[in-house]
């Protein structure tokens, strides 16, 4: 019997998967590709105590900064957060906990944890506060921090397009974070722009299989915001 993934909304889509004090990862990077609607329906839900690991927690009235706005996050797993005041402030009152991590780290816990690897050591961070009150190990001479993969009981992921089977393709920045994340976790929702009918996608293109999608919500209109706008004047 054919499994129905595709939900009317967001809401319906996170329906009966959120709670309180959870852990969540929210894919994108920037402002690109990220689960606005999701995010948003998050927001409405009134969820608190949240753990969010994503690479940045957007900026003050977009991506995850809203829900930052409605202090619905404890803790944020993060590597660049340079853009958003209300992150700023809630830190530095202490209000806020914040696990700060080398990109790429960041990226290889959570690639580690959908591929079920517990841990792993690296080299990025020894001998900095990075490392303090990890275990080091050497190898060949050099120093390496043991760190902790992650696993999520949610994932809320962006996507191009997508099939009603759950495989996903993914456009140009939007392919970071996301892909990772989508393995690593108990449940993992995609909000996708374009949605197909199985054998659409050239088995080829597709990046994430979707034996890792459990829900899906087709988006109408997509806002996609630039973060920093960058232009050079006309001759």
């Amino acid at each position: 019997m054919a499994v129905n993934k595709v939900y009317p909304d967001a809401t319906a889509a996170l329906s009966g998967l959120l709670r309180d004090d959870m852990t969540i990862m929210s894919g994108g990077f920037g402002l690109c590709g990220i689960p606005a609607a999701l995010i948003e329906a998050i927001r409405a839900s009134g969820v608190k105590g949240l753990t969010v690991i994503s690479n940045n927690a957007g900026i003050d009235d977009a991506g995850l900064g809203i829900l930052l706005q409605t202090r619905q996050i404890r803790k944020m797993i993060s590597s660049y957060v340079g853009e958003n005041a209300t992150f700023a402030r809630q830190y530095l009152a202490k209000e806020l906990e914040i696990e700060f991590n080398p990109q790429g780290t960041l990226a290889e816990r959570i690639r580690a944890g959908g591929a079920g690897v517990p841990a792993f050591f690296t080299p990025t961070g020894a001998g900095t506060l990075i490392a303090e009150g990890k275990e080091t190990r050497e190898f060949d001479g050099r120093t390496y921090v043991m760190e902790r993969s992650l696993f999520a009981d949610l994932a809320i992921i962006h996507a191009w397009k997508g099939d009603t089977e759950g495989n996903l393709v993914y456009r140009m920045t939007a392919r970071n974070f996301n892909p990772v994340m989508a393995t690593a976790a108990k449940v993992t929702v995609a909000e996708i722009e374009e949605l197909v009918e199985p054998g659409e996608i050239d088995a080829d293109a597709i990046i994430t299989p979707g034996i890792f999608v459990k829900r899906m919500v087709k988006l109408g209109h997509v806002e996609k915001r630039i973060e920093q706008r960058t232009v050079y004047p006309r001759a």
